[in-house]
Order: C-alpha cells, then sequence, then structure tokens
C-alpha cells in the first residue's frame, strides 16, 4: 500500500453567505493552509464551527477526508471539486472510510489523532455546492469523512505521511460502523458491539445506549 499522506490542510471562520435559498451563516467554506499549522485539542488554530451542537469539540476536533474521492465525484457530478470542498480539515491520500478503522491512532510529525466516528453528512454539502441530493449521495456511497480526536498537539504541514501507530478494532471500519449506526435495527448485537469499542466518540455512545434501551 502506498503511504499515507497529507495532501492538503484547510481551515475556516464563520461567514455569512446568500444564496438562491436565503441567507446562511457557516464555517463550511475551508481555505487552504501554506507551510504548517498548529493543531490543538479542540482542532486547528484559526478554524472554527458556527453549528456546535454537531460539528467540533474535543471528539469532533479534526474532519479527515480522502483526496481519493475527489476524482469519483468530479467524474460522477461533472463539477470541479476543490479539497476542503468537504469540509474537511485534512484531505488525505491513500485512506478511506474501507481502510481507516474506529479507534486507530494516526501519527503526523509529532501529532497524535484518534478516529472517533464517521462523519454524519449534513445538509450543508448540498448547499455549499448546490447540489440536492449531495448529501444522500455521500451518505449512501459511504464517502462521507471521519472525526478525530487530538491526543498530542503540535503542527503539521502538507506532504508528511500519515503513520497508523494502533488499530484496537481491526473488524471496525468507518464504513461498518455507519451502518451499523445508521441501521442499528438490523443488527443489535453488532450495535452493542459498536457502543463498546475503544476510542468511539461520546456523542455517538449516548446514541447507541439511547437506542439499546429502546429495544
Amino acid at each position: 500500500m502506498t503511504t499515507p499522506t497529507v495532501i492538503s490542510i484547510q481551515i475556516g471562520s464563520s461567514q455569512i453567505y446568500t444564496d438562491d435559498q436565503g441567507t446562511w451563516e457557516t464555517s463550511f467554506f475551508k481555505e487552504p493552509v501554506t507551510g504548517s499549522t498548529y493543531v490543538e485539542k479542540m482542532g486547528l488554530a484559526g478554524d472554527s464551527q458556527t453549528n456546535k451542537v454537531h460539528h467540533g469539540g474535543k471528539e469532533k476536533a479534526v474532519l479527515m477526508y480522502s483526496a481519493d474521492h475527489y476524482p469519483t465525484w468530479q467524474a460522477k457530478l461533472n463539477q470541479e471539486f476543490t479539497f476542503g470542498g468537504f469540509a474537511e480539515n485534512l484531505t488525505v491520500g491513500n485512506l478511506n472510510e474501507n481502510t481507516v478503522f474506529i479507534g486507530d491512532i494516526f501519527e503526523i510529525g509529532v501529532v497524535k489523532l484518534q478516529v472517533t466516528q464517521a462523519r454524519q453528512p449534513c445538509a450543508k454539502i448540498a448547499r455549499r455546492w448546490g447540489i440536492p441530493d449531495l448529501t444522500k449521495r455521500v451518505l449512501k456511497t459511504g464517502r462521507t469523512g471521519w472525526y478525530c480526536r487530538v491526543l498530542e498537539t503540535g503542527s503539521i504541514a502538507a506532504g508528511e505521511n500519515v503513520t497508523l501507530l494502533e488499530r484496537p478494532n481491526p473488524t471496525w471500519n468507518i464504513i461498518r460502523a455507519l451502518e451499523t449506526y445508521t441501521h442499528w435495527k438490523n443488527d443489535i448485537s453488532a450495535l452493542e458491539e459498536l457502543a463498546n469499542l475503544r476510542g468511539l466518540s461520546a456523542d455517538w455512545l449516548a446514541v447507541i445506549r439511547s437506542n439499546l434501551d429502546r429495544v
């Protein structure tokens, strides 16, 4: 397997935009960082989230997305997508939702990140690109990206390798985790297993426990 690398780094601040649906405020529009940027416990320095209920926080401090998906999206939708187009902080090559697992610990320079959950795509993806069904396509294809918590802070730069240090849950890649979480009624035993995974986000764990209490 080719060595995974950071292809591009993006940050963004909360801004107000106007489109054919009206005025909206979002931090979705991320811009590339030149040189190095510092990764703090709450995310990349200079980055922000407008909706802090559903985005950001220590459990979802860094959003990673596969650079390998971009050619597919461009071909399928006949539209040019630039890195950061899915609001990710880190665009990474040679990693995707099949090869990344819940609880994985990655090292980028001195920074250590742990995968906590799949990204649950929101309506802003579709609104950002003016493609009404894009959010549904992202979820259906599993090309969602994934969130990480920051275990060790420090500076990173594009071009650095992404090195896997630990994989505590080798049967639980992002694709399987998202499928189990989303369609939890289909396999309660799998949902119970998901709840016990090392590294799982507190947000997902709370929802899973609530669903299990309903069974």
